[in-house]
């Protein structure tokens, strides 16, 4: 389909606000960020996926589809089918069928070329799994990927065409920058993000033991609310026992829980109050994480578990890296970082460098840009896999 490049048409799929999820947050944040650039939100629809659709009619001019429901999704197609172009926001779990494959009957049904941005890109896939990335990939005009190490990962492991492949970095709030905001007192280390099993908090809280008996008295705060999945299936059953772990460990003056998701002023206020930021998480296929990107924009040094957007983003020197699973591997580096002020500097400064870039408003030009190359059909010059792996548009 061609059009005139002027501030063409977008239509977004994914899950959206009201949901309290990342995908959510991130595609609320990249058609903000768009909208910011071109001085309006004036064609920028999105179709929201949900289980229920009761509730959210008519929320920030959302189209919405229920998830595994034919109808809905026929009348999902007709409303994408008006825009220029589509800005596909894909994880395994958001769409209905067997690991999401109701998405390939989506795309198949559109008559507007796609940009599908993967938000995970699995090492080991199930050939179902396998096959909907690589029939998705070759419906779509661009490919979209957040890290080098996932860019890698789905030429090497997937039937995939490198000349489709894009990497644009996760965006950060503008309001995680600045001055830190530490108040110099009881160091604040900090975890945040929905709660729930897959987290390595566990591990994080065993660690502590090897900070409690410094002056002063470090605190490790674990902010944000139970997954919503979670807490439906589960309840607070998760949080209970990280709770009942911290009273066995005898840590109850060293580690803090703050069960309430917070919005974006007070959770970019707390980032920026921390002293050190901890990512334990269990995953070892985690190519894309919003909160490493986002304590990265905020200057802090970052002590993580090796999934592969930390072995990416702290080979810079921008934190310490950790064994999986491996408490006193972790205690060791909360040590090093909260008793050698030269080396927490250091990785400090080494995070304001890398994050130069990451803000919503560059994000959001770079998908601006993509997205009318997509609508308007215009080629895109390809570094090969290996070499810088950035991207840029023909002219």
């Amino acid at each position: 389909m061609a059009c005139d490049t002027t501030d063409v048409s977008v239509g977004f799929v994914s899950t959206y606000p009201p949901t309290v999820c990342g995908l959510a947050t991130f595609t609320a944040s990249l058609r903000s960020a768009i909208a910011s650039t071109r001085g309006s939100s004036r064609g920028l629809g999105v179709l929201r996926q949900v289980d229920d659709v009761r509730d959210v009619w008519g929320y920030d001019s959302v189209h919405v589809h229920r998830r595994g429901d034919p109808w809905s999704l026929r009348a999902g197609v007709r409303h994408l089918n008006t825009f220029d172009a589509v800005s596909l926001q894909h994880e395994f779990g958001i769409y209905g069928g067997t690991d999401g494959r109701e998405v390939l009957d989506l795309v198949d049904r559109l008559d507007v070329p796609v940009a599908t941005t993967f938000h995970t890109m699995l090492a080991d896939p199930t050939t179902n799994q396998r096959d909907i990335i690589e029939r998705l990939s070759a419906g779509s005009e661009r490919v979209v990927v957040m890290s080098e190490t996932a860019s890698h990962r789905l030429v090497r492991h997937y039937q995939v065409d490198p000349g489709r492949v894009t990497v644009i970095p996760h965006g950060a709030d503008a309001r995680f920058a600045g001055p830190s905001l530490s108040t110099g007192g009881r160091p604040l280390v900090l975890t945040w993000g929905l709660i729930g099993p897959g987290k390595g908090l566990e591990v994080a809280i065993e660690a502590c033991r090897a900070i409690a008996d410094l002056v002063p008295r470090p605190r490790y705060l674990i902010a944000g609310a139970t997954h919503p999945n979670v807490l439906r299936h589960d309840g607070e059953t998760y949080r209970d026992g990280l709770v009942a772990l911290v009273e066995q460990l005898g840590l109850q003056d060293v580690v803090e829980f703050d069960d309430r998701y917070l919005e974006m002023d007070d959770l970019a206020l707390l980032v920026r109050s921390a002293d050190l930021v901890v990512l334990p998480y269990a995953s070892v296929d985690q190519v894309t994480s919003g909160v490493l990107v986002e304590a990265i924009s905020a200057s802090k040094p970052v002590i993580a578990t090796t999934f592969p957007h930390s072995v990416e983003v702290l080979s810079s020197g921008a934190g310490m890296l950790v064994p999986h699973d491996d408490a006193p591997a972790m205690g060791a580096a909360l040590r090093h970082a909260l008793t050698d002020a030269g080396a927490a500097r250091r990785m400090a400064r080494a995070a304001g460098r890398i994050a130069r870039g990451w803000d919503w408003s560059t994000i959001g030009r770079r998908y601006d840009g993509l997205l009318t190359d997509v609508a308007i059909g215009r080629p895109t010059l390809t570094v090969p896999v290996g070499g810088t792996g950035l991207q840029h548009a023909a002219g």
